[in-house]
């Protein structure tokens, strides 16, 4: 993965954006100075048009009393059957907004939560800091038959791409 491709503004949005809506599940680290790390995986609601990204927690899980101890966040998708891969460092911030999750709400959410009413729900807003994305140009199809082709010619697949996100 040769190709370096940093994105500025409006195009790292949009990247950040399609990667996130892509891949949707991210792993969340919190209390990044503790060793080992605290990672869970948590399902992206939204990232909005300010990049913040978004996620319903509860006010008894470990995020959440990690967070009101420490901020910083480290968020990592990864889409290995598309080779895509996703870093964000932010800071987080634990919400109550009834509004904001009545706009968030999907069925799908019944699953871990007792409704969008539930006094034990709250929202995880992510405000990214930093951000570093890993894709191949092509599909994974494309992508295996560059990699068959180049360990036969011995030249470089060249199909991936890399880059900061300066958001």
């Amino acid at each position: 993965m040769e190709n370096t491709q940093d994105l500025d503004h409006n195009e790292a949005m949009i990247k950040l954006r399609e990667l996130i809506d892509d891949i949707d599940t991210c792993m969340l680290v919190t209390d990044l100075d503790t060793k080992p790390l605290k990672v869970r995986p948590m399902h992206t609601l939204d990232t909005d048009s300010e990049g913040n990204i978004w996620f319903f927690t509860t006010k008894n899980s470990s995020q959440y009393t990690d967070i009101h101890e420490d901020r910083d966040v480290q968020l990592i998708y990864s889409h290995p059957g598309k080779t895509e891969f996703l870093s964000v460092y932010g800071t987080a911030e634990i919400s109550e907004d009834r509004t904001k999750i009545e706009e968030l709400w999907t069925p799908m959410a019944n699953t871990w939560f007792k409704g969008k009413d539930d006094p034990n729900l709250a929202l995880l807003r992510v405000s990214p800091e930093d951000a570093y994305y890993w894709d191949t140009k092509t599909n994974k199809l494309v992508s295996l038959v560059k990699i068959a082709a180049s360990s036969v010619t011995g030249m470089s697949a060249d199909d991936g791409r890399k880059g900061k996100l300066n958001l």
